[in-house]
């Protein structure tokens, strides 16, 4: 019996996948939450040592999740990197320059022929720590409030400003999303300090600083999205193809689809706990109920921005050039083909995982770092 896969189905399975990349990819984002207080969080240099090294066992994590969340956009609704990429360059740019300094830093800071001095190493860790979830934060906003662009029959794009996505940054709502990323980031990089470092100095400044930053990221969540849910979406007729503006969009793909809602509000949940045992028990295990919502939590977000006949791309310019699922992917042949390919994903979950626990089963120690050895 020969199992019929349907162009629809494909679509959204690959819709799904692009999900939870992005999801993992706002989790793992912890190590530039960490960055970003590489000059605040250590009371002195051994502290600003383990800092580092703690987090430079999991930054490749970081950057490979980045690496295959653009390759399977790109390869899966190529439309989109064309329209995104060939439009608003000048934010993507941004992005990339501020992680290739990341993958610098980490590569010669501790070089014994570093001429510019680890200091200098340090500011390229806090501008990727700082920049690169705010950013990222943004241009995802964008999926929601649209951009101004244009496509003509051939699909090439045209961009409706001079700034190239960088007027992303006047819109409140993406700059509500792109602070929540960045607090998000820093909440489950100070978690994550106090699961792998065994010190007790920057395990109390890390407690100290977890209030604040995780508050922070709560105002600037809710009214990302208690906004989105009252504000106007735009819709996609399945019929003709036709975008108009529906109000109440979001919240209307929460209710029609009770699945992702259950997601949506289980991320959440498990963020919240997490914060709390953390504030209220001093939990050493906290990161893995944040890291879990969170994961649980952007993908939900993600799926309400593609399912349910929506633009995952919006153009306020031009309604009739926004990116749907249907408009955007591949063909068939390349999605199916694709699909098989992505049968091999669990193994690299598994080998992840294997090499989290190796690098995670000994504490990061003041002892350890003084000691010698590879060291970032």
């Amino acid at each position: 019996m020969t199992l019929m896969i349907s162009y629809n189905f494909l679509q959204a399975y690959w819709w799904i996948i692009i999900s939870l990349l992005a999801s993992l990819l706002v989790f793992l984002m912890f190590v530039q939450g960490g960055q970003s207080m590489i000059f605040s969080l250590p009371g002195n240099e051994l502290q600003k040592t383990m800092l580092v090294n703690a987090l430079g066992r999991k930054w490749e994590f970081t950057f490979t999740t980045l690496v295959t969340f653009g390759g399977a956009f790109f390869a899966s609704f190529p439309l989109f990197y064309s329209t995104s990429f060939g439009g608003a360059y000048w934010v993507w740019i941004a992005i990339l320059f501020s992680f290739i300094i990341q993958a610098i830093a980490y590569e010669y800071r501790s070089k014994p022929s570093n001429v510019l001095g680890r200091k200098t190493f340090d500011i390229f860790l806090f501008i990727n720590g700082s920049l690169g979830p705010f950013l990222i934060g943004t241009a995802v906003a964008t999926f929601f409030t649209g951009s101004q662009f244009s496509l003509n029959e051939l699909n090439q794009v045209r961009w409706g400003t001079p700034w190239h996505g960088l007027e992303a940054l006047l819109s409140a709502r993406n700059l509500a999303l792109g602070l929540a990323v960045l607090f998000l980031a820093r909440t489950n990089g100070l978690l994550y300090i106090i699961n792998t470092v065994d010190d007790t100095g920057l395990f109390e400044r890390s407690h100290g600083k977890l209030a604040v930053n995780a508050i922070s990221f709560l105002v600037f969540f809710l009214f990302f999205v208690i906004v989105l849910l009252l504000s106007e979406g735009f819709a996609c007729d399945r019929s003709t193809g036709a975008v108009t503006l529906e109000k109440f969009k979001y919240l209307h793909n929460l209710i029609r689809m009770p699945v992702v809602l259950v997601i949506f509000l289980t991320g959440v949940v498990s963020v919240l706990y997490g914060i709390g045992i953390a504030l209220f028990r001093a939990s050493r295990s906290a990161i893995w109920f944040t890291g879990s919502g969170t994961i649980l939590a952007v993908m939900a977000l993600f799926l309400i921005a593609g399912f349910n006949g929506t633009a995952f791309y919006p153009s306020t310019s031009d309604p009739e050039s926004s990116l749907t699922i249907a408009r955007a992917s591949s063909s068939f042949f390349t999605l199916k083909t694709m699909m098989y390919v992505s049968f091999i994903v669990p193994f690299v979950v598994i080998y992840i995982w294997y090499a989290w626990r190796a690098m995670n089963r000994k504490k990061i120690t003041g002892d350890e770092m003084q000691e010698g050895g590879h060291m970032y």
